[in-house]
């Protein structure tokens, strides 16, 4: 954690009843780091959703390039990329895993729910990021019991090109608790970049860094709670810390701001 004098007033974390038009620029342009609103959503919604995953089958992303291992139910595009290129292969995975979202048998989607709640003030739709044309999955459940390295997301530098049919300006990551442990699990985010020297902390083979890539950068952690949403920066390194007690939940994906003022999500 930086000294108090070392602190930047626009490095923080907000805490609102709602998203509103100004959160989503103060992200855009820097004047925060993360925007939290509890009770996002309703207690009976949020249980309905819990119930239904805790008897759905969860994997695990792979464990080569991502360990400690988490696991989740749903696909997201980052185990699909190929030297920068989105593989063949996620097609089939976002059919399967519409599917699996529906045999749930929900009453309702949760990731609609979700983007409803992110774009109740912005001028346009909050909706499913394209790519040629298709449209890219709309987020998954991940549970990190056992934490996330220290790492960033930016889809400019991990994708070639576009990975959407837009071009993104800003991306954000949004996470939405359902179960939280009794200790642990916190969401630590780091006032750095990525800059060309991290590489040499990368660890190999792996999405993460060693944790001295962040070195002396100023901080701030985010203890989950049941019902919340969080809406932050990623392309700041971030990570998540082990969790003690109750599984760790959280719906989660990720959006991007298009230089048309489209809030564009992706798994």
């Amino acid at each position: 954690m930086g000294n108090a004098c070392d602190h930047d007033p626009y490095f923080t974390a907000v805490t609102a009843s709602e998203f509103q038009r100004r959160h989503i620029a103060d992200l855009a342009s820097g004047r925060c780091a993360a925007v939290r609103v509890p009770d996002f959503i309703s207690a009976g919604a949020c249980a309905e959703i819990l119930g239904a995953l805790l008897g759905a089958p969860f994997d695990a992303y792979g464990t080569a390039r991502v360990y400690p291992p988490v696991l989740r139910f749903g696909v997201g595009v980052s185990d699909h990329r190929r030297e920068g290129v989105v593989a063949d292969s996620y097609w089939a995975a976002v059919d399967s895993g519409r599917q699996a979202w529906r045999d749930l048998g929900l009453s309702f989607d949760p990731f609609l729910l979700c983007r409803e709640g992110i774009g109740r003030e912005w001028p346009n739709k909050v909706e499913i990021g394209r790519r040629g044309g298709r449209e890219m999955g709309a987020g998954v459940a991940r549970e990190p019991n056992q934490g996330f390295q220290v790492h960033f997301d930016d889809a400019l530098r991990e994708f070639t090109g576009n990975l959407l049919d837009a071009n993104l300006v800003a991306q954000f990551a949004f996470n939405l608790y359902l179960s939280v442990p009794e200790q642990g699990g916190e969401t630590v985010v780091w006032r750095h970049r990525w800059s060309p020297a991290d590489e040499l902390y990368r660890l190999p083979g792996s999405y993460g860094y060693r944790s001295d890539v962040v070195d002396a950068a100023e901080s701030f952690a985010l203890r989950p709670r049941v019902g919340e949403a969080l809406l932050f920066d990623p392309r700041n390194y971030h990570a998540v810390l082990p969790s003690q007690g109750a599984r760790r939940i959280a719906l989660g994906f990720a959006v991007g701001l298009s230089d048309n003022g489209e809030l564009l999500t992706w798994g």
